[in-house]
C-alpha cells in the first residue's frame, strides 16, 4: 500500500541542494507495518534509457542523494530511491530515534522487494539498474536471488563486507553481538554514541576529501535533524556480520547470476577494501575498478574521484532498450 503525501513536503532543501526536477514519491507500508519513504524522479534527458534504483547507505537519506539523481536524470535515467526502514525518514524501530536499528538484513531485503513489486515495476519506466553504497551494496547483494529476472545489472560502491584491519574475523563479531544481543544488551550502541551537537570538522572526517560536499551534506542534517541517526547498535552490528557472512559465502556466490560492477576506494577508512577486492575477483558476473585515493563516500567525493566513478557507469551501463545488450 502506498500513501501520497502532496500537501506537505516530502523532500527537504537546503541551499546548494535544490530537490531535482520532475520529483516525486511518498510512503509505502510494509508487511509488518513500517512507513518506508520512497522517491521517483523523471529523466530531463533523451532518448529514455530506463530506471536506476539508487540505495543508500546507513545513515544516509535521499537529499544526500540529490546531486546523483540529477546526474543520472541529465544521461536519461529515471531515478527511484528510498529511505531504508530506521533512517531517513522511514520509521524508526526503537524509541530512541538516534540508535541505528534493525533486526536482520533481511528485514532490508523485503522492503527493496515490496519497492520493485508495488512502485517500481509498475511505475518506473524499464530497464532497470542498481546504484547501491556500503550497506545498501551489501543489501542489494543479499536480494541477488529476487532481482534476476528484474536488474539487468548492477553497480556497487565500497560493500560494507567488514572494516579495516578487523583484528577478528566477521564471524567472531557476529557471535560476540549474538552473546549481547541474547542477554538483551542489542539496543545499545556499539560505536559512537548519540549524534554529537555540533557537527564534526571537515578535517576529522573519513568519508570524503571534498568540503563543499562535506559541508552541503553536514548541513542536510543541521537544518532537518529529524534525519540523522547516531551511531549503529549491538544489533544492527550483529544483522550486518550475519549479512556479510550470508553473501561471502560460496555457494550463495555462485549462485549470483546479475552482472555487477564492485568499485573500491583506495583511500577507504570505513570498509576493508582488501575485502571488496577479494570479494570482486571470486564472482563470475563481477568486475572490480580501484578507484586510487577516493574515501568511502564516492560519491560524496571531488570531482577527479566522482568522475572516474560516472565514467564507469557510463561504460558498464548500457542505457539501451536493446533486450540483445
Amino acid at each position: 500500500m502506498t500513501d501520497l503525501v502532496p500537501d506537505i513536503p516530502l523532500f527537504h532543501e537546503i541551499e546548494g541542494n535544490p530537490r531535482p526536477e520532475n520529483a516525486s514519491g511518498g510512503f509505502f507500508t510494509t508487511r509488518d507495518r513500517k512507513k518506508i519513504r520512497y522517491g521517483l524522479f523523471g529523466a530531463v534527458a533523451r532518448p529514455l534509457k530506463g530506471t536506476v534504483v539508487v540505495l543508500n547507505g546507513r545513515n544516509e537519506c535521499i537529499e544526500k542523494y540529490f546531486e546523483t539523481i540529477r546526474n543520472l536524470a541529465d544521461r536519461g535515467f529515471g531515478v527511484a530511491t528510498l529511505d531504508w526502514r530506521g533512517q531517513g525518514d522511514s520509521s524508526r524501530l526503537i524509541r530512541d530515534r538516534q540508535r541505528g536499528y534493525v533486526r536482520s538484513f533481511r528485514d532490508y531485503t523485503a522492503d527493496l522487494e515490496q519497492f520493485f513489486e508495488e512502485i517500481v515495476l509498475p511505475d518506473c519506466r524499464g530497464p532497470y539498474y542498481i546504484l547501491a553504497h556500503s550497506a545498501g551494496a551489501v543489501i542489494t547483494l543479499l536480494a541477488t536471488p529476487s532481482m534476476v529476472n528484474r536488474v539487468r545489472r548492477m553497480v556497487l560502491i565500497a560493500p560494507f563486507l567488514t572494516v579495516p584491519d578487523l583484528p577478528v574475523s566477521i564471524s567472531t563479531v557476529r557471535r560476540v553481538c549474538s552473546f549481547f544481543c541474547a542477554i538483551g544488551l542489542g539496543r545499545l550502541y556499539a560505536a559512537w554514541g548519540p549524534r554529537p551537537k555540533m557537527t564534526a570538522p571537515f578535517e576529522t572526517n573519513k568519508l570524503t576529501s571534498d568540503p563543499v560536499r562535506y559541508r552541503r551534506n553536514t548541513r542536510i542534517y543541521e537544518e532537518y535533524p529529524q534525519l540523522a541517526l547516531g551511531g549503529p547498535t549491538i544489533r544492527w552490528l550483529q544483522a550486518a556480520a550475519k549479512a556479510s557472512e550470508a553473501v561471502t559465502d560460496p555457494d550463495f556466490m555462485a549462485r549470483i547470476q546479475v552482472p555487477m560492477l564492485i568499485i573500491a576506494a583506495g583511500a577507504d577508512q570505513v570498509v576493508s577494501t582488501k575485502a571488496v577486492e577479494a570479494y570482486a575477483r571470486r564472482l563470475r558476473l563481477g568486475s572490480l575498478l580501484m578507484i586510487d585515493g577516493a574515501r568511502h563516500e564516492i560519491l560524496q567525493e571531488a570531482d577527479m574521484y566522482r568522475e572516474q566513478l560516472l565514467a564507469a557507469f557510463d561504460a558498464f551501463i548500457p542505457g539501451s532498450d536493446d533486450p540483445t545488450v
